[in-house]
């Protein structure tokens, strides 16, 4: 009994001369001050809260506090931005292109974060066609209005309303950014425009023989697919070849009929295809330019289930098929499809983003799905989007 009432003592008085005697502070020093003193020590608490340093304890925080004893909760982390307690909803972004229902002006923006959640913005137009990102910018082409829109993006997402450009009935499609100028392609005035990127101004264009889709650069030159060669979707065969140093057509190419979309393979340029007959019956095929100016062309006959897509994984080039991907051979045979076990006719566009492959799927009504599988074909997300989501952009806080 009397160690213990000699510690107590001893512990009074530590928290005693810690807080000048008067523990209540009630300007008075007495006997009721060491009776608080005595419970606060019986209880544990032998720290004097008025003389204590209260601030953040955890030593991962970047407000942490190396001389605090009492954690008041204020610790703070850094967000993806690099500020300490800032509230960056995410450092990078998925962005889909929903292109809506023909006609009824309800086409959308999905993004996805890096956690996995979803946002869609609201309608901005008729048939969202595509989009790509420069720098700090998602650049939007709507292809029913004949519009371009341009978004700040920001780890909050995009700022709204945004920019909009007037194409003045072109009917934009597809785009590829070299240097500071994009060049689209459009139906309607069968040309591929240049944009400056700084000055916000359609700065030249350069005319085609016909309806040019798929645009792609190279690191030299951009490659244009054209599909159809007039108004009434009469199937075209050529791939046009443009100096964007000049802003000319250097060079038309016959690779087989339906020319859709083109990827390389170091100097190799690959082309899928897809045409019709008269009685608007599917035909599927693959094209390749060697880089000594060879051209193999080969067609998959009527009713391969083929879409659009062509990738390169691995310098393996990858044809969509079968509800999937799969690799062509060098004859540009399909193999078995090795990535992908989806409805063909639901698979509407396909890309490789971060080393993954995520399938857009529609049925063009209520089922809108993007479906993300790794490299080996193994599914990893699902997301519900909207109405038939079609082209992928991609961003990072760095970019």
């Amino acid at each position: 009994m009397y160690l213990i009432l000699s510690l107590i003592i001893i512990s009074s008085s530590s928290i005693y001369s810690q807080c000048q005697g008067d523990v209540n502070d009630d300007g008075i020093k007495n006997v009721v001050d060491v009776v608080l003193i005595v419970d606060d020590i019986l209880s544990g608490n032998t720290v004097c809260e008025e003389e204590s340093i209260h601030g953040c304890l955890d030593p991962q925080a970047c407000n942490y506090d190396s001389s605090a004893v009492v954690d008041n909760g204020s610790c703070q982390y850094l967000d993806c931005t690099g500020e300490c307690g800032g509230g960056a909803l995410t450092c990078s972004w998925v962005f889909i292109a929903n292109e809506g229902n023909y006609g009824q002006s309800n086409g959308t923006i999905s993004m996805i974060d890096e956690q996995g959640n979803i946002f869609t913005t609201d309608y901005i137009g008729d048939t969202v066609q595509s989009i790509e990102v420069y720098n700090d910018k998602l650049i939007v082409l709507i292809n029913g209005d004949s519009k371009m829109k341009i978004y700040d993006i920001t780890p909050f997402g995009l700022s709204m309303p945004g920019i909009e450009i007037d194409l003045m009935g072109s009917s934009p499609r597809e785009m590829a950014i070299v240097g500071n100028k994009l060049y689209f392609t459009n139906w309607n005035s069968q040309d591929v425009k240049v944009f400056n990127l700084y000055t916000y101004a359609i700065e030249s264009s350069i005319s085609v023989n016909g309806l040019p889709e798929d645009i792609e650069y190279d690191g030299e030159y951009l490659w244009v697919t054209i599909p159809h060669s007039d108004f009434y979707f009469s199937t075209g065969s050529t791939l046009c070849k443009i100096d964007p140093d000049s802003n000319s057509l250097v060079e038309v190419i016959d690779v087989g009929n339906g020319p859709q979309q083109v990827a390389f393979n170091g100097d190799e340029v690959y082309v899928s295809r897809t045409f019709y007959d008269s009685s608007w019956n599917t035909f599927h095929g693959a094209s390749r330019i060697a880089n000594n100016g060879e051209i193999t062309v080969n067609n998959y006959g009527s009713g391969a289930p083929c879409g659009g897509v062509i990738i390169n994984h691995n310098s393996n080039m990858m044809r969509s098929s079968g509800g999937g991907l799969a690799i062509m051979d060098d004859e540009l045979n399909l193999l078995p499809v090795s990535i992908g076990n989806f409805q063909q006719w639901q698979v509407y566009h396909i890309e490789k983003i971060d080393g993954y492959f995520w399938f857009a799927l529609t049925d063009f009504s209520s089922f809108n799905e993007i479906h993300v599988l790794d490299a080996n074909g193994q599914e990893v997300s699902i997301f519900q989007v909207g109405i038939n989501p079609g082209d992928f952009a991609f961003w990072q806080i760095n970019d």
